[in-house]
C-alpha cells in the first residue's frame, strides 16, 4: 500500500503541477475557455445572473485555478498538510471530472482546455484521464498516513510561498507580453491565408436530402431521385447526416477584416506585399499604461517617417478605436485605416490588449504584446 500510495502522489502530484504550468503560459486562454461553459450555463437557464457575473470575472477564476494545481501539487510531492491537501485534491478533481463529462455527454462545447492550446487532448481523451486521475485521488486520501513530509514545515512552506509568487509572476507577465510559448494558429511563421482554407486530405461531410412537397393538401417526402411533377407544390428540404468528414474545418476558420460599411477585405489586406503592421486591440476602458505611456509609441509606428510601413488597426469597437487613435504628428492629423473583426477571433489573435503583429504578406513575421511595444523602435 505504502508504495502504491507513493506512486500516486508523484504520478499526481506532477501532473498537476504541469497542467498548471503549461496553462500559466497563457491564463488569457483558460479564461475564455470558462467563459464558453458560463455562456452555456446561462443561455440553459441555470442561475444565469451569476453565470453572467462568473463570466465577466472569468479572468480571475482562471488565475485562482492555475495557482492552486501549482500548489496543490507541489503541496503533495513535499508533504505539506497532506490530510488537507489530499482532500482539496479530491475537490478538485471531482470539479474537473464534471466539466470533462460535460464536454463529453453534452457536447455543447468542443473541448475542455484542460491542458491549454499546447497539448489538445478530444473529449474523450480528457475524461478519461480525469477518470483515472479521481482514482488515484482516492488511493492517496485513503493512505494519506503514508505520505511523509520531505522537509520540515518551514522549509515547505518557503516552497510553496515561492512557488505562488513565481506561477503568479508569470501569468502576469505574459499577459503584458504574450505568451512564453505560442501554440495559436496565428504564430509567428505561419502562412494565414493558407490555414483558411480547407485542408488538402479533407474529407467532407455526405448528406441525404429529402424534399417534402405538397398536392390537394396531402404532404409528401420525395428523395433526390424521385423528385414530383409540377402539379406538386415545394414545401421543405430536410438534411441528414450519413457520414461525418474529417479534418475538414480550416485551422483559421471565421476570421475576416470588414470594412465600416461592412465589406470584406481580408484578401486585401493580407494579400499585399512587403512588411506592415496590423494592431489588433478591443476593450479600450480596460488599457493600462506601462511606465511609458505606449500612446506616444503608437504616435511613433502611425508616423510613416519613422518606420516607413503600413498600419492597419483592427478592432471590434470601431467608434472607440477612431477617437484612440486620433494622432497629430507636427500639426497633421494622422488617419490610420480601421477594420472590424469577429469578437471570438480578436481574442487568439490577441492575448495582450493590444498586441502588435508584423507581417510579411499573409505570414506573420513577429508579434508584440503591449509590454514589448518599445522592441518595436530599436
Amino acid at each position: 500500500m505504502k508504495v502504491l500510495v507513493n506512486i500516486a502522489r508523484g504520478l499526481v502530484g506532477g501532473l498537476f503541477i504541469f497542467s498548471g504550468l503549461v496553462k500559466a503560459i497563457d491564463p488569457k486562454g483558460l479564461s475564455y475557455k470558462m467563459q464558453e461553459f458560463f455562456e452555456v450555463w446561462a443561455r440553459d437557464g441555470f442561475l444565469p445572473k451569476l453565470m453572467n457575473i462568473f463570466n465577466e470575472h472569468s479572468l480571475i477564476f482562471s488565475i485562482v485555478i492555475i495557482t492552486l494545481e501549482v500548489l496543490l501539487g507541489l503541496a503533495l510531492l513535499v508533504g505539506w498538510q497532506k490530510k488537507m491537501t489530499t482532500w482539496l485534491l479530491l475537490l478538485l478533481t471531482l470539479f474537473f471530472t464534471f466539466l470533462t463529462a460535460f464536454v463529453l455527454f453534452t457536447g455543447k462545447i468542443k473541448a475542455c482546455g484542460c491542458f491549454g492550446d499546447c497539448i489538445p487532448l478530444t473529449p474523450t481523451q480528457t475524461f478519461t484521464k480525469d477518470i483515472i486521475l479521481l482514482v488515484l485521488v482516492v488511493l492517496l486520501l485513503m493512505g494519506h498516513k503514508f505520505i511523509q513530509p520531505l522537509f520540515k514545515p518551514i522549509i515547505c512552506i518557503a516552497i510553496l510561498v515561492m512557488a505562488i509568487s513565481g506561477v503568479l509572476f508569470l501569468q502576469t507577465y505574459v499577459q503584458h507580453h504574450l505568451p512564453l510559448k505560442d501554440c495559436l494558429p496565428f504564430k509567428v511563421g505561419n502562412n494565414i491565408l493558407e490555414l483558411r482554407k480547407m485542408p488538402k486530405d479533407a474529407v467532407p461531410d455526405k448528406f441525404d436530402y429529402t424534399f417534402v412537397y405538397q398536392k390537394n393538401g396531402e404532404k409528401k417526402e420525395f428523395g433526390v431521385n424521385n423528385i414530383p411533377d409540377s402539379t406538386w407544390q415545394f414545401v421543405d428540404r430536410k438534411q441528414t447526416l450519413v457520414q461525418k468528414g474529417k479534418n475538414n474545418i480550416p485551422l483559421i476558420n471565421d476570421f475576416s477584416f470588414t470594412t465600416e460599411s461592412g465589406n470584406d477585405t481580408t484578401e486585401a489586406i493580407l494579400g499585399q506585399e512587403g512588411e506592415y503592421y496590423l494592431m489588433y486591440t478591443s476593450l479600450f476602458d480596460e488599457i493600462k499604461n506601462p511606465a511609458k505611456d505606449w500612446m506616444e509609441d503608437l504616435a511613433l509606428l502611425i508616423n510613416a517617417n519613422v518606420l516607413r510601413k503600413k498600419l492597419f488597426i483592427i478592432t471590434t469597437q470601431i467608434e472607440q478605436a477612431k477617437k484612440r487613435y486620433q494622432v497629430f504628428i507636427e500639426g497633421k492629423k494622422i488617419t490610420q485605416p480601421i477594420f472590424t473583426c469577429d469578437a471570438t477571433a480578436l481574442k487568439t489573435l490577441a492575448r495582450s490588449n493590444p498586441t502588435l503583429y508584423l507581417m510579411n504578406g499573409s505570414i506573420v513575421k513577429q508579434k508584440w504584446g503591449l509590454g514589448d511595444f518599445k522592441k518595436v523602435f530599436k
